[in-house]
């Protein structure tokens, strides 16, 4: 049952929903590995409850990191709330296990495709250009219609 609520916040539901979208692409992932020239760059924090990451690891990146998951990744495993991925490195294979809410970023330059999401008010930003070009943690309102095909 739904807890009862005295406002819709749509900036939450918004946020939900496009964390959706890095689900269910690192799902097809899963499920059939990356099709043709996709890749994906997440940022993430290693701060944030639940993200596991080597000691290694938290100590040089102790606030944010960046992976690739592109030609080198294995055992991705996709949940409800977070995935894991093992990836290597400096030769040395490495379990990461990152919630969903942890991301603050998420592209696939080949698709010209990100998302950017700001963990301190929940407010997440589409950004249709190159991940290179997006704007820097900007807000913009993005009217829905954009996206859809006439």
């Amino acid at each position: 049952m739904v807890k009862f609520v005295e406002n819709i916040n749509y900036d939450e539901l918004v946020e939900k929903s496009l964390r959706n979208v890095v689900y269910y692409a690192l799902k097809i992932v899963e499920e059939q590995g990356l099709p043709g020239e996709n890749h994906f760059y997440i940022t993430f924090r290693t701060d944030f409850p639940g993200t596991v990451v080597s000691k290694t690891l938290k100590a040089q990146y102790p606030e944010t990191m960046t992976i690739v998951l592109q030609n080198q990744f294995e055992n991705l495993t996709v949940r409800h709330h977070n995935f894991s991925v093992d990836l290597s490195f400096g030769g040395i294979p490495q379990t990461l296990t990152i919630p969903f809410e942890a991301i603050t970023y998420f592209a696939d330059p080949y698709a010209k495709f990100g998302l950017s999401f700001n963990l301190d008010n929940n407010v997440s930003e589409v950004s249709a250009a190159a991940p290179e070009e997006a704007p820097e943690q900007s807000a913009e309102v993005i009217s829905i219609d954009s996206f859809r095909k006439r």
